[in-house]
Order: C-alpha cells, then sequence, then structure tokens
C-alpha cells in the first residue's frame, strides 16, 4: 500500500495584529499621559562669612497669629484689611523701603493671611523680606 505524503504547508506567523496592538498602545499611553510644566523659584541662599555682618537693629516685624490677626513690632492692628496693614507698614517705614521686614506666622496661621502679608510688602517696595514660624505649642 502506498500512501501519499500530504504536502507540508509552511509556517507562517502574521505580525500585522502584533503590530496594530503595538500602535494602539502607543496612542493609548500617548494620550493619556499628562504633561506638566514645572516652575522653578530662583532663590538666593545666605552665604556665611568670617566677618562680623553689621547687625541693623531697624526692622519691621510683622506678627500674624493662629486666626490670622496682624501685629506690627508687637502693635496689634485694628482689622485684617489690606489697607490697615499698607497704612501700618507706611507709617513705620516712614517710605524706607530698604528697612529689612521679617513676616513672622504661627505655624496655624491660614495662608492666605501670610500671601496677604508679602502682597502688601512687595505693593510698597520692600525687597529684603525673612520668613519665619513659630510652632504652636498648646502644652505651654
Amino acid at each position: 500500500m502506498k500512501f501519499s505524503r500530504r504536502a507540508r504547508q509552511e509556517v507562517e506567523v502574521n505580525l500585522t495584529p502584533l503590530i496594530d496592538v503595538v500602535f494602539l498602545l502607543l496612542i493609548f499611553f500617548m494620550v493619556s499621559t499628562t504633561f506638566t510644566k514645572e516652575t522653578h523659584l530662583s532663590i538666593d541662599l545666605p552665604e556665611s562669612s568670617s566677618q562680623s555682618n553689621r547687625v541693623t537693629d531697624l526692622q519691621i516685624e510683622i506678627m500674624i497669629t493662629q486666626e490670622g490677626d496682624f501685629a506690627i513690632n508687637g502693635v496689634a492692628l485694628i482689622n485684617r484689611d489690606q489697607s490697615t496693614l499698607r497704612a501700618a507698614i507706611g507709617k513705620v517705614s516712614e517710605g524706607d523701603t530698604a528697612i529689612p521686614m521679617v513676616i513672622t506666622a504661627d505655624s496655624a496661621t491660614p495662608h492666605q493671611s501670610v500671601v496677604t502679608a508679602l502682597d502688601v510688602a512687595g505693593q510698597l517696595g520692600f525687597s529684603r523680606l525673612s520668613i519665619t514660624t513659630t510652632l504652636n505649642n498648646p502644652a505651654d
């Protein structure tokens, strides 16, 4: 008995569906990716020197309480308005914007109060600003 041999078929891998899936994944990841534009602040860090620097006793200190109330050089203001703060800073500084200004806020102070103080100082032309914080310690 003579059996006929079957014709051997060539094994063929079709890559077209695989390429389609890869392109679809690529498009999906490109569309779903979020691009963020990061902003950077330029900060001039203080440098130490061996010479003793002249310390000026004249400075304006703005204290901000937990509730957001302002006090300038220990004198409390009557309200939290920007105009009141601007007038008080103008009176204390007597128009001299070269005086260093220290903004001291409680650790629980609303952020808006600190931004208000910074905004008023910037509008008046103060460029020598320092920001400090005091810790709110309920045990004291």
